[in-house]
């Protein structure tokens, strides 16, 4: 397989590690058991025992962490006779994906943790065993599989997995995977600020001014002219039920186009380069993904004249800012989420009020490390054929609470809270702007209430950054502002201490159009909190919310598609291409072909069927 870029439009050499990944998927095929005779037990409520654990304001493990594990231990015995207990978990049965094996032997030796990941959940579950005190049992359906985890000796299957250079190690003839630590890639720009950061005292007011004296520097105006009259190629313009809703415009400006030159992504339109502003145009290659460009200063007047107390007036600069959108239809496709190998944290932010610090405590929930658990910083191998989009996640754990404003004295200063595969890394914190997936894959946008707590058990992802951008009021029936989107502090929007917000930023929304609901992700070149409501106003948005800033590889957005033997990476806007990493003079996408140091978010076809392990 071949993969390409389409920044360069060239035709590039095959890569070993695209290889692995589609060979694993390719090679992983099993056959199909009835969801009726897999279906997985639904949730029960956490133990009194549990649910204290997970309330304490005490040191604690990441395993404490978890309300809702089941967890059953075993006496084992090895093939060579060795003798131990074994404690398997599972970390939260709702969603059935993780699972933490500790093992411990008689003899003195150190305790082993393993974490394992179930590639089958709706339909595949694992226990232990008295009868078979060497391994774990798989249920799949009606039937039972013995897995020797533990002999022979002296190097057993687990030590084999663990030891081998595989992030993701295949055991039980792949029906359960072995997931191994791996260093995850930085960028020069990550390098520079992770070492101000951690070993350098005043580090954090160097990078603030650095962002500050470079604000502008992404920052790209659309050329805006006549449209011609060739007649566009496909449909466009959210005029049919089945595309996105098109933005609200100034009617001056209906018989224009958008031209920019750095669009990455390729789409069906008027012109190669250009679009009317605020109508949607299909990706070319990408069933069910839209593209889209507007500046700010285009939207209508009814929307910019509205609201004026939640939101600043625009200036001359953020208002001709080029804003670069893609849509994706949740109808083809499902999300997930995942941690990078080092972000975002688990300890305290440095960012809060010294008196919301309990020195007692390594981090807000108890824990300072998410060891035994191991995050991969990549996309799942059977998850890989079905990848159609990548983009990074939220601000790092530095940032990711409040130093300002109500929020910054509840709940030790609200650090935002971030979930994978249905284990609790850190809190969900109410009044924070939360995306989500529930078990039975639907995504929400929401702000969190203490209400939403009973959702808990049934969150397969969560991510929460900041407060929202945009809410849907319901007496209106429209979306508007949030009510903190004009101030800094209590926003926690960042940007330097005198208050200098335009930057380059990313977000997401979620829209709702005749049945339909897309997620939208936008790249504002050069704009404030502001300008970025306003934008997802114009597009008639129920929800919206700030993602990271600053830089390109923090705003990374990259689609997927292939045409024959060749594989394309369709970047968002074109300089994200120098994101990814080369090998062999090919290149080797971000987060689908090498571990990533922040963590992510990915999109999967609901209609191409997993690998199955």
């Amino acid at each position: 397989m071949q993969i390409s870029t389409e920044v360069s439009s060239t035709r590039l050499k095959p890569l070993r590690a695209w290889l692995y990944l589609s060979a694993v998927v390719s090679l992983a095929v099993f056959a199909i058991v009835g969801a009726a005779n897999g279906a997985i037990k639904k949730e029960q409520a956490p133990s009194k025992n549990q649910l204290e654990e997970y309330n304490a304001a005490v040191p604690k493990t990441i395993l404490e962490l978890q309300q809702f594990r089941q967890t059953n231990s075993i006496q084992i015995r090895s093939k060579g006779g060795k003798e131990g207990v074994a404690t398997l978990s599972n970390l939260n049965p709702a969603i059935n994906v993780w699972y933490l094996l500790k093992v411990s032997w008689k003899d003195g030796a150190q305790e082993l943790n393993y974490h394992l990941e179930n590639p089958r959940p709706q339909v595949r579950r694992l226990h232990l065993d008295e009868k078979y005190p060497s391994g774990v049992v798989i249920e799949e359906g009606d039937k039972r599989y013995r897995c020797d985890l533990l002999g022979p000796d002296p190097e057993n299957a687990l030590d084999q997995a663990s030891g081998s250079q595989l992030i993701f190690a295949p055991l039980c003839e792949k029906r359960l995977y072995l997931r191994n630590p791996a260093k995850g890639h930085r960028t020069s720009l990550e390098a520079v600020t992770d070492f101000l950061r951690d070993e350098v005292w005043g580090g954090e007011e160097v990078i603030v001014l650095v962002h500050h004296l470079t604000a502008d520097t992404h920052r790209e105006a659309g050329k805006i002219e006549a449209e011609s009259q060739t007649s566009a190629e496909g449909i466009g313009g959210g005029k049919s039920s089945v595309l996105p809703l098109s933005a609200q415009i100034d009617p001056k400006y209906a018989d224009r186009l958008v031209i920019s030159e750095n669009l990455g992504i390729p789409f069906k339109g008027p012109a190669r380069d250009g679009m009317p502003p605020g109508e949607w145009y299909p990706a070319s290659g990408n069933p069910g993904i839209y593209v889209s460009m507007l500046e700010p200063n285009l939207i209508a007047s009814v929307i910019l004249q509205s609201n004026k107390t939640l939101v600043n007036n625009l200036d001359r600069v953020e208002g001709s800012a080029l804003c670069y959108l893609v849509a994706f239809d949740l109808d083809q496709f499902e999300l997930a989420y995942a941690l990078g190998t080092e972000h975002p944290r688990v300890e305290w932010s440095d960012h809060i009020l010294t008196r919301m610090k309990d020195p007692k405590l390594p981090g807000p929930d108890g824990i300072g490390s998410i060891a035994p658990l191991v995050s991969t910083g990549l996309i799942r191998p059977w998850d890989g054929r079905r990848t159609a989009a990548a983009f990074t996640g939220g601000y790092k754990r530095t940032h990711g609470a409040f130093k300002y404003g109500e929020l910054a004295v509840k709940n030790h200063g609200s650090h935002y809270g971030f979930v994978e595969n249905g284990v609790v890394f850190s809190k969900l914190q109410p009044g924070l702007a939360t995306i989500f997936v529930l078990q039975d894959g639907s995504i929400e946008m929401k702000t969190w209430g203490e209400a939403d707590n009973k959702l808990l058990p049934r969150i397969k992802h969560a991510r929460q950054n900041g407060v929202p951008l945009v809410e849907f009021d319901e007496a209106s029936q429209s979306p508007v502002p949030g009510r903190l989107v004009a101030n800094w502090g209590a926003g926690n929007w960042s940007g330097s201490e005198d208050v200098k917000l335009r930057t380059l930023r990313a977000g997401a929304a979620l829209q709702k159009n005749h049945g339909k609901r897309f997620l939208i992700y936008a790249l504002f070149s050069d704009a404030t909190p502001s300008a970025m409501a306003r934008v997802f106003q114009a597009y008639r948005c129920h929800y919206a919310m700030l993602l990271d800033m600053n830089a390109l590889e923090l705003t990374y957005l990259a689609v997927y598609r292939s045409s024959g033997s060749q594989f394309f990476i369709d970047h968002l806007v074109k300089g994200m291409s120098q994101v990814e990493k080369s090998a062999s003079g090919g290149v080797v996408p971000r987060f689908l072909g090498y571990p990533d140091n922040r963590d992510f978010f990915y999109l999967m076809r609901r209609d191409i069927k997993e690998g199955k392990p």
